[in-house]
């Protein structure tokens, strides 16, 4: 069995047959890159004209005969679950299907990198931003967990954040559910485990805890340029994981917020009982250090990045009728000032 043991930064991968010209109905122009499982193009839908992504898995290539079967019904039942999400931090699905024992996925193009970018010492992001952006990824996961959609495989590898917009949107919801299908012909199992739960490492049942576990740990990643799990070998790894303590990160980086020690107790807590459980508790673990109106400022980094904030919430019926109320006294108290100036002419 082979594991993506990169830390998220890719994988010797063997080599892939050159790029098609088009799988289904997309055209496509170039490569993006690769995972563990697949390649991703850049493509164009002929039907509107639109740019796209196409995700191609080539499931016979993967999966041994008696279990290809299996591997294509959870491949599309995992992205028609996943096409159902909507929500502004996660990558919109536009279509699914097979070409010649190929599968692929057809998304939305995304502008900006991969967070993996952001966790050398050298590319820190500021304090605040990191926290933040980790917040909203914590809403994202919170709708999709709502929706019965679990990630399995969160790590700075899949989410994609473009700086100058602020635009942040995580990737590849349901294709670490292969792995359920069998063991593939390549011995590639998905997954990275540098930032798997100690009960995805150990084959029990995972669940949206599990998602929080690896989002943490993507935060630790963000905030010190270093893993809070780390061995030389997959057992050694695995047994840091399950029984032992991370390193404190206020010892690593003295610079962050003390309170950052509690969150991550709890946030990488061995046993899931003890583990964050909402994301709510994540923003209040990770509140932002700054006090607000003040520029946010980081231990390797003095920029500003914009965050996009995504939907705005709708006021509710009492809130919006008491908001009618006030812009109809405010242009009445304008009307009667300007008759009052007339009067006086």
């Amino acid at each position: 069995m082979i594991l993506d043991t990169s830390g998220g930064r890719g994988s010797k991968l063997p080599a892939r047959m050159p790029m098609p010209a088009r799988l289904g109905r997309y055209e496509l122009t170039h490569e993006l890159g690769k995972g563990a499982m697949g390649v991703v193009y850049q493509g164009r839908d002929p039907r509107i004209n639109r740019e796209v992504a196409v995700k191609a898995i080539p499931l016979a290539d993967e999966f041994d005969p008696e279990d290809l079967e299996q591997a294509r019904t959870r491949f599309f039942r995992e992205a028609e679950m996943a096409g159902r999400l909507s929500h502004p931090h996660i990558v919109t699905i536009y279509d699914a299907g097979e070409d010649g024992g190929t599968a692929y996925i057809a998304m939305e193009l995304l502008r900006g990198q991969h967070l993996v970018e952001y966790t050398t010492a050298a590319r820190l992001l500021p304090t605040a931003v990191a926290i933040e952006i980790v917040a909203r990824l914590a809403d994202a996961l919170h709708y999709a967990h709502q929706n019965q959609v679990v990630h399995r495989d969160i790590k700075p590898a899949n989410i994609m954040f473009d700086a100058p917009s602020g635009e942040l949107k995580i990737t590849d919801f349901g294709i670490a559910r292969l792995s359920d299908s069998g063991r593939t012909r390549t011995g590639v199992v998905l997954g990275t485990p540098s930032f798997m739960s100690p009960e995805q490492l150990q084959g029990r049942p995972v669940t949206g805890r599990s998602d929080l576990f690896s989002l943490a740990v993507s935060l630790y990643q963000l905030l010190t340029g270093q893993l809070p799990f780390r061995g030389d070998t997959m057992p050694g790894l695995m047994m840091k994981i399950a029984q032992e303590p991370h390193p404190r990160i206020c010892a690593i980086h003295p610079a962050l917020p003390p309170k950052l020690d509690a969150f991550f107790d709890r946030a990488l807590a061995k046993e899931p009982g003890g583990a964050l459980r909402k994301r709510r508790e994540l923003r209040a673990g990770t509140a932002r250090p700054e006090p607000a109106g003040k520029a946010l400022t980081g231990h390797a980094a003095e920029r500003q990045i914009p965050l996009r904030r995504g939907v705005r919430h709708r006021p509710g019926p009492r809130a919006q009728r008491g908001h009618d109320r006030h812009r109809r006294g405010h242009r009445a108290g304008r009307a009667g000032r300007r008759h009052g100036r007339l009067q006086g002419r």
